[in-house]
């Protein structure tokens, strides 16, 4: 049978109309697979960025210590503390005791420095105010002798394993760090007693990384120095604590 014209017209225009729909069909899937295919990277790409920023944020608060908690903000002390733990995990260690001795604890004396002026400036008591301005002086001629000590032993070749947390040396340096961090008292709205409080704490670390250098360290006037800060700064402990039971007052 002869199809007639209008049939042929007919079935034309229904043949182009089921092309067009498939082809639709087929660029809106595309499209939907394309559009979840982003929508999955993009939500791997932000769980990443969250978890970095997680990690962030933790280790912020790690480094503010218990004692943040319950605050709205924490003392300009533990501010400066904190501030102090950042410059000190950002020192990257070279593999040579004398030389990452001496650019941590210059982190570790600026940070005393600063310490010491805010209780200078906001501290009321005559004893804290007194020990705040020989810990300043005692640091500041420390830190020139540590900055002169970490030029000269710039080049020193590795003598440690850093990245190796059995290593004797850098594990000890490690637990100055961690034991500070947790040590870290409850904040305390009076500037005296967080200046005592605190800088008890920092002594302590200070004392500890002083120890590593004297077990592990090879320079004799980096040796000779730390030997130094321990007995200083020990000595200096013991009247914090001692005005610290005589001020249970205070908060």
């Amino acid at each position: 049978m002869k199809n007639s014209p209008i049939y042929l017209t007919a079935l034309l225009v229904a043949t182009l109309l089921l092309s067009s729909c498939t082809n639709d069909h087929t660029a809106d899937s595309a499209a939907t697979t394309a559009g979840a295919d982003a929508n999955a990277s993009t939500t791997h790409d932000m769980a990443g960025a969250t978890h970095s920023a997680m990690d962030h944020a933790a280790m912020g608060h790690a480094a503010m210590g218990h004692g943040a908690a319950g605050a709205s903000e924490p003392s300009p002390q533990l501010t400066a503390m904190n501030e102090m733990m950042q410059q000190m995990h950002a020192t990257t260690p070279t593999g040579n005791t004398d030389y990452d001795f001496a650019r941590h604890m210059l982190e570790h004396h600026k940070g005393a420095v600063v310490m010491a002026d805010i209780e200078l400036r906001d501290g009321q008591d005559a004893t804290m105010r007194r020990m705040a301005e020989q810990i300043k002086a005692d640091q500041q001629q420390e830190i020139r002798e540590l900055t002169a000590a970490a030029a000269r032993l710039k080049s020193a070749p590795a003598n440690y394993q850093p990245e190796n947390p059995a290593d004797p040396f850098s594990s000890k340096m490690k637990a100055s760090m961690d034991g500070m961090m947790q040590d870290l008292p409850q904040p305390a709205t009076d500037p005296d007693l967080s200046f005592n409080q605190l800088m008890t704490v920092h002594h302590q670390s200070a004392v500890d990384m002083a120890q590593a250098q004297l077990a592990h360290g090879r320079d004799p006037q980096l040796k000779k120095m730390a030997q130094q800060m321990i007995t200083a700064q020990q000595q200096e402990i013991q009247q914090f604590k001692a005005w610290h039971a005589a001020n249970a007052n205070k908060q």
